[in-house]
């Protein structure tokens, strides 16, 4: 009696075996992991500076967001971009954490304002952000009141 095996046994045998060398090949196999991030948030933040001039918004939201968890202006930024991608709703929310965050920036102030305006909603908020931007940085005092102005204007015509 021969001891040969036939062709269709054999094929679950080698897939058997094939599927031992791929699991040891793959164990053995050198892994590159990256604990730390190599850039600062600084340079992140240049990044996302970067990609938002360059009209790549999605990248820069990437790179504000890795800013963010240690330099709080990024948030403006986030909001800046969501605000340029027309994403209302996820401006506003930046724009809030902003505040929350670096409450004497009255950049922040004076956007959350204008995004209020262009809602046409939440006026009489607009309005103190606005004034709140002035007395936070009277050197822009003018970029402000113009924000004021129209939330004024748009105030007297919803009356």
């Amino acid at each position: 009696m021969s001891r040969v095996i036939s062709e269709e046994r054999m094929i679950p045998i080698r897939l058997l075996m094939l599927t031992l060398l791929l699991i040891i090949t793959g164990c053995a196999m050198p892994r590159v992991i990256i604990y730390d991030d190599p850039l600062s948030s600084e340079e992140h933040l240049k990044l996302g500076m970067a990609y938002e001039k360059d009209g790549e918004l999605d990248n820069a939201i990437r790179e504000y967001k890795a800013a963010a968890r240690r330099i709080p202006i990024a948030y403006l930024y986030l909001g800046n971009v969501h605000f340029q991608k027309n994403e209302l709703d996820q401006a506003e929310k930046y724009y809030k954490k902003a505040i929350r965050k670096e409450a004497h920036n009255a950049d922040v102030h004076n956007n959350l304002a204008w995004l209020y305006y262009i809602r046409e909603e939440n006026l009489d908020k607009a309005e103190n952000l606005a004034l709140r931007a002035m007395e936070l940085d009277p050197s822009k005092r003018d970029v402000y009141r113009d924000t004021l102005e129209k939330v004024r204007e748009l105030k007297g015509r919803n009356k």
